[in-house]
């Protein structure tokens, strides 16, 4: 494992990036709602990417066709937008967006939901997000990166739901992925430490049901739960600092720089 330590020019590039990865996300809110078609929000996303001097880094990466992922109740990662996903009423979904400005990269996703969506729904949504806030409160120089994983397994099954362990974080900034691999089901103090100037995403996807996910044969992208029960997924892009971390991609202040 060859993890990246950064630069302060590099750090503040992400820092950069990260940010405007977050407002894209921040300036999509207000266009989803029924009605409208994943691929309609996925144009806007491409749109203000672009007018932000920026370009969005899912597109062509790998074949992959859109500038975004939008990945609907039981899609867990990797949707890719359409004309013909509609959204409706009791839909929840994440929109994934990763931009490179200046040759940085910042990569976030949070869940967003449409109309009256049902207890069952909005319960896995805030325990994926509780699970995100766990991992990172685990992130400061000199604790094991397996911590991340090990909370937010042990918090996400005590919930009753599940831990997607098929895909997982990753080293960001630089390049699109990079070292280390930031598993969300770990044991614990396993795995290297973290030291300052890493910078990676946490971004756990729980699943109403099974694990297990099954991908798509036609697409060889989408991938959704085996069981086909609801997923929830948030990210965010961290900085371990000489003290604490930095959420990168926090632009509400909701993570205080430690």
């Amino acid at each position: 494992m060859s993890i990246r330590i950064k630069t302060q020019e590099q750090i503040d590039g992400i820092r950069k990036s990260s940010k405007l990865a977050a407002e894209t996300l921040e300036f999509i809110e207000p266009h989803v709602k029924a009605g409208v078609s994943t691929e309609h929000l996925d144009n806007l996303i491409h749109q203000f990417i672009l007018d932000h001097g920026a370009i969005p880094a899912t597109l062509n990466y790998n074949g992959y066709p859109k500038s975004s992922c939008i990945s609907l109740n039981e899609v867990v990662c990797h949707g890719i937008p359409s004309p013909d996903t509609v959204l409706k009423d009791g839909d929840i979904l994440n929109i994934d967006v990763t931009t490179i400005l200046d040759g940085y990269y910042g990569d976030t996703s949070r869940m967003y939901t449409v109309g009256e969506v049902n207890e069952k729904a909005l319960k896995l949504i805030d325990v994926t997000k509780h699970c995100l806030d766990l991992g990172i409160q685990q992130v400061r120089p000199g604790n094991y990166l397996g911590n991340i994983g090990y909370v937010i397994s042990r918090y996400a099954t005590s919930q009753g739901f599940s831990v997607v362990y098929e895909f997982c974080g990753h080293g960001v900034g630089v390049e699109f992925h990079e070292d280390p691999q930031v598993d969300h089901s770990s044991r614990k103090n396993s795995g290297p430490k973290l030291r300052p100037g890493m910078t990676f995403t946490i971004e756990p996807m729980i699943n109403l049901g099974r694990p297990r996910v099954k991908l798509d044969k036609h697409d060889g992208w989408t991938a959704r739960t085996i069981d086909d029960q609801l997923s929830a997924q948030f990210e965010h892009t961290i900085l371990v600092t000489e003290t604490g971390c930095e959420v990168l991609t926090d632009i509400s202040d909701e993570y205080p720089i430690s």
